[in-house]
């Protein structure tokens, strides 16, 4: 197998003898994905990085690799540094970067299927600078090399059943039809992988802990929608559900199709389109409205069926999470645990309920140093021994029929320090301070983001990531448009007004470089505020998540009146829902004394 030093010099030899001077490679699928299936791995392929963001170049003289915050530790463990530069976002970026280092006059070559147009259009102009052109290719130079890339996946589709839902795909497409009827448009191209999942309500298994298949989909003005998709993940059960409305052709026939809408006015998305769909439209003269996927905000704002789906899957992961979590109190200060096999432990625990799919990202299983990476992935070669004086914090969540989880929880093997207190409570300060926020109908996440901060400004310090990202009814653990979030951190500023039926998570964090790192994380649900003599509509948080906060690692004396009754409330409510699903007569007895009052 060739190592991480044969594969750049094996690509810088590609690019030379197609007459390229340099190469922009990111971590993303030709649907804009943020996870993505095996054979698109490209990045980790030729750096090693094993994070879900970033994006490298490569020219033939350097090479650089762009990663924001959450990666700054791991970036530098995982990619070799006497190789590649390391360079943060957003503080630069890959076409910046260009600017300053392409070679004059040089040809910098992309794949059209993995960038947005602005990407591209961002690029271009970057590389004018240096007198430089940006080349689309027809073979991707790092499929050229990866002589044992995997295959796309062979999985089958499946249908999601109205009673999860709430609404079925004939309702959903008839919406859809209605907006192209608002925009005086003849179709919209849905290329992002869980809009066309929700939208035809069917799931896949072609992404890792995302239940989506590989396909584009074109709906028309009338709702009857062309899906490209591999013929043999048909069975005659999802032909039947999809109906005669739904055509089908093989997913190669889709950028041929993209020709039969000369003259026609389609709207396709500018951040979820890549080039090479924006491409083919224009050159077939149709007018292209660049219009945000009308699938996004209709599936972020959850109906009554898939909150209450939600609750329900809530409820039961959360009583595996509260078992595991006993178990790591009870068998990690033995001795003989690690990273792995505590994330093993957890996994079963989850298996127990009989209903879980899959887990909905990569378990973060995390102890001591580890910890301060907010996205850490363990592995074989970096599981660490979970060992007393460590923080052991343990991020993960569940795909269910009925709900996607994710849940952050922080466990001290033995004694915490006090600065582990202290920190743990100003984190767990700004948890209550979003949980418990007041604000009027139309406010973005971004105006709200600093409620979870300010405990931790307030000791001079302060977390690299965003404080809560959207999630999916049994679909993307990370969903847009909402977000709760900084301008400083990536992804900028969250721009997009919260509403009612939205679900948020709710993360602020502390990360000690090389000692721990702290998070504590629920998933919340916009709802309706009603205050006598207000005279805006307001919106509040419902905590959707269920599961003991370590009260070992809170200190009651940085907590105001208010607070320390909150997390008494919380409490209350953890031992209500998961008591009745804690079969045990041990767990529940563990459970009950976890959620004691604080005073």
């Amino acid at each position: 197998m060739p190592t991480l030093t044969d594969r750049l010099a094996a690509l810088r030899t590609r690019l030379a003898s197609t007459n390229l001077d340099g190469f922009v490679i990111p971590l993303t699928d030709e649907h804009m994905s943020e996870y993505v299936g095996g054979y698109a791995q490209r990045l980790g392929w030729l750096t090693g990085f094993g994070g879900s963001a970033g994006t490298a170049v490569v020219l033939a003289d350097r090479a650089a690799i762009f990663t924001d915050g959450r990666y700054t530790i791991q970036v530098r463990e995982q990619v070799d540094g006497a190789q590649w530069d390391y360079e943060p976002v957003p503080q630069t970026s890959p076409a910046a970067w260009l600017g300053k280092h392409a070679p004059e006059g040089g040809r910098i070559g992309y794949d059209p299927w993995l960038h947005t147009g602005t990407w591209v259009a961002d690029a271009t102009t970057a590389l004018a600078e240096r007198g430089a052109t940006l080349v689309a290719v027809g073979t991707n130079p790092i499929d050229a090399i990866w002589t044992d890339r995997p295959a796309p996946s062979p999985a089958k589709l499946t249908v999601q059943p109205d009673e999860f839902t709430g609404a079925s795909s004939a309702e959903k497409r008839a919406k859809i039809a209605d907006w192209l009827s608002e925009q005086n448009a003849d179709a919209v191209i849905l290329s992002a992988l869980d809009s066309i999942a929700w939208a035809l309500n069917v799931r896949g298994g072609d992404v890792d802990h995302t239940p989506v298949a590989l396909s584009y989909a074109i709906v028309g003005a009338d709702g009857t929608t062309d899906l490209f998709i591999a013929p043999d993940k048909l069975d005659d059960t999802v032909r039947q559900h999809l109906g005669n409305a739904v055509r089908l052709h093989d997913r190669t026939a889709f950028a041929d199709a993209l020709a039969t809408y000369a003259g026609k006015r389609v709207a396709a998305d500018p951040e979820r389109a890549v080039a090479a769909i924006t491409q083919a439209l224009q050159a077939g003269g149709t007018k292209i409205l660049p219009l945000r996927d009308p699938v996004v905000l209709a599936k972020a704002i959850k109906n009554p069926v898939e909150i209450s789906g939600h609750r329900a899957a809530s409820a039961r992961d959360g009583a595996a999470l509260a078992r595991f979590l006993r178990w790591v109190e009870t068998e990690c200060v033995k001795g003989g645990q690690t990273e792995l096999s505590a994330a093993a432990k957890l996994l079963d625990f989850r298996e127990q309920t009989g209903l879980l799919k899959d887990t909905s990202f990569d378990t973060i299983s995390a102890t001591g140093p580890h910890g301060a990476s907010p996205h850490y992935h363990v592995t074989e070669e970096s599981s660490a021994p979970i060992e007393p004086g460590q923080l052991y914090l343990i991020d993960s969540g569940g795909q269910y029929a009925d709900g996607t989880t994710d849940v952050t929880r922080v466990m001290p093997i033995g004694d915490p320090t006090e600065e582990m207190r202290d920190r743990f409570t100003r984190v767990l300060k700004g948890h209550i301070g979003i949980a418990t926020a007041v604000f009027p109908d139309g406010t973005m996440g971004g105006q709200i983001d600093a409620f979870a901060r300010r405990p931790l400004w307030e000791a001079g310090l302060d977390f690299a990531h965003g404080t809560g990202h959207g999630i999916g009814a049994y679909l993307a653990v990370h969903e847009g448009p909402q977000r709760i979030a900084s301008p400083n951190y990536p992804g900028g500023a969250a721009m997009e007004p919260l509403r009612a039926g939205m679900m948020l998570s709710n993360e602020p964090g502390y990360y000690k470089a090389g000692e721990y790192g702290i998070r504590i994380e629920n998933l919340i649900l916009i709802e309706p505020r009603t205050i006598p003599g207000a005279d805006r509509e307001m919106l509040g948080f419902e905590t959707l998540t269920f599961c003991p906060i370590e009260r070992t690692l809170i200190e009651p004396a940085l907590l105001t009146a208010e607070e320390r009754q909150w997390v008494d409330d919380y409490h209350a409510q953890v031992l209500a829902v998961l008591a009745p699903e804690m079969t045990d007569a041990e767990d529940r007895a563990w459970l009950t004394a976890k959620c004691a009052p604080l005073s």
